[in-house]
Formats: structure tokens, sequence, C-alpha cells
């Protein structure tokens, strides 16, 4: 069993930055390949980013890349997303998953879900 614990999320204006920040206790977090997703009111859930188990590879959706920066301190099982440049459309509650072996953008097939933490961002 994983528990993830996300946190850092807040209010700030358009152009400004946060950084997210998912704890996991449990099992060995350096096995699980870490994401992040979102949801917006009234949307699905969407991929955001995500970190294979090393940290060797990195993968972003289209609409926040070259802003986010996911990375991973697997001595502090914690996972970060640094998030700049924000947009009011990055309004959403973001969650940290976990899945063991390899990374998927699909919400589908992730093992372990934190509760998120909201971030909004004003024009």
């Amino acid at each position: 069993q994983v528990q993830l614990v996300e946190s850092g999320g807040g209010l700030v204006q358009a152009g400004g930055s946060l950084r997210l920040s998912c704890v996991a206790s449990g099992r060995i977090f350096s096995s699980y390949a870490m994401h992040w997703f979102r949801q917006a009111p009234g949307k699905e859930r969407e991929f955001v980013a995500a970190i294979s188990w090393r940290g060797i590879s990195t993968y972003y959706a289209d609409s926040v890349r070259g802003r986010f920066t996911i990375s991973r301190d697997n001595a502090k099982s914690t996972v970060y997303l640094q998030m700049n440049s924000l947009k009011p459309e990055d309004t959403a509650v973001y969650y940290c998953a976990a899945r063991s072996g390899s990374v998927r953008i699909e919400r589908d097939g992730m093992d372990y879900w934190g509760k998120g933490t909201l971030v909004t961002v004003s024009s």
C-alpha cells in the first residue's frame, strides 16, 4: 500500500508560480513511476506530467510543456511539480498518482492516488 499526500496548492495571479509536493509513504517509493494529473470543474481528469522511477525520463502534456517541471527525490519519497507562468486555465485540483513500473499517461492504470490539492489562478 502507498499513501500519497499532496501539498502546495493555493491562489496565485496569472504569470505567477507554485510548487506542488507529493509525499509518499508505504512501499518503496523508488520503484514507482510518479504522475501529476489535474481536474478542472466540469472536466475530466487529465494528464499533466510524469517521471520515471529513476527520474531519468520525464513526460509532459502539450499544454504545460515549457512551463511546468516534474522532479523527484527518492531519498525523501517526494515528487514535485514546479509550475511557472501560470494561466487561469491551469486552475484545477492537482492529483499525484503512482504506478508500479513504467510511466503511463492515461489515468487508468494508476495504482495509487492522492486526494488532491487545489490550484486557483486568477486573471
